[in-house]
This record gives C-alpha cells, sequence and structure tokens, in this order.
C-alpha cells in the first residue's frame, strides 16, 4: 500500500482485522462470501480507506486497510460488520435461523497495527 498522505501528515499505518461468523459457523461459502467481499470494497471504497489484504474465509474475514488517522480502528469495525450483517440477512434469511435469531458476526474482532516500520541506530557501534 502506497502511503497517504496530507499537506502536514504522511501515515503508513494499516490494521489488521479478524472477525469471525457467530458460533464461529461456516458460513461464509459460495454467494455469501462473495456478496460480504463485494461489499466490504464498497465499504472501504465509499469511505476513501485504502484496502490492503482481504481474505474471506468459510469461518472468518482477514481485513487489512489504512484509513486517515482522524478515524479510529473501534469506529471502522462497527461499520465493516453492521453493513455487512445487514446485507447477509437480507439477501440470506435463513441464515438468521441458523443463527438463532442473533446477529451474523460475533461481537470480538482482533485488531492489530501493522505498518513499515524501519530501525534506524541512532549512533554507530564499534567492538
Amino acid at each position: 500500500m502506497e502511503a497517504p498522505h496530507t499537506k502536514h501528515v504522511t501515515d503508513k499505518l494499516a490494521s489488521h482485522f479478524v472477525w469471525c461468523p457467530n458460533y464461529r459457523k461456516r458460513l461464509l461459502i459460495g454467494k455469501m462470501a462473495t456478496s460480504v467481499e463485494q461489499e466490504l470494497r464498497r465499504i472501504g471504497e465509499a469511505n476513501s480507506w485504502t484496502r490492503g489484504t482481504l481474505n474471506v474465509q468459510e469461518d472468518q474475514v482477514h481485513l487489512v486497510l489504512s484509513a486517515p488517522p482522524a478515524i479510529a480502528p473501534a469506529q471502522i469495525v462497527p461499520t465493516l460488520k453492521g453493513t455487512t450483517g445487514r446485507l447477509v440477512f437480507q439477501r440470506f434469511p435463513a441464515v438468521k435461523k441458523q443463527l438463532g435469531g442473533g446477529a451474523f458476526w460475533s461481537r470480538l474482532c482482533n485488531g492489530g497495527c501493522v505498518g513499515g516500520m524501519r530501525w534506524i541506530p541512532s549512533e554507530k557501534r564499534s567492538n
């Protein structure tokens, strides 16, 4: 990913998010996986977030994206999960019964920061 920049800031920070369907059910296959992937791409483009890796697996989603520093990762995740969860229930109503009528995504999300880190020694050391 190219480092986005504004007048005063160059930002090389990206976040890696991992979340899964409720009860870790293997639901993300076929058309459902394609729908979730397309919606995640659409949300990223609509919000001008730079998407890195997107991997929709049967029981989890991995997403690496970069957003402006003013947007906290804690704001990004509910947007992604809420929008895609509603989409799944609209397009695949039978899934709600499989999950006992609850939410599509589990409450948990694992997130971490990734980025280009480079160590520059402050002084030369000689032995």
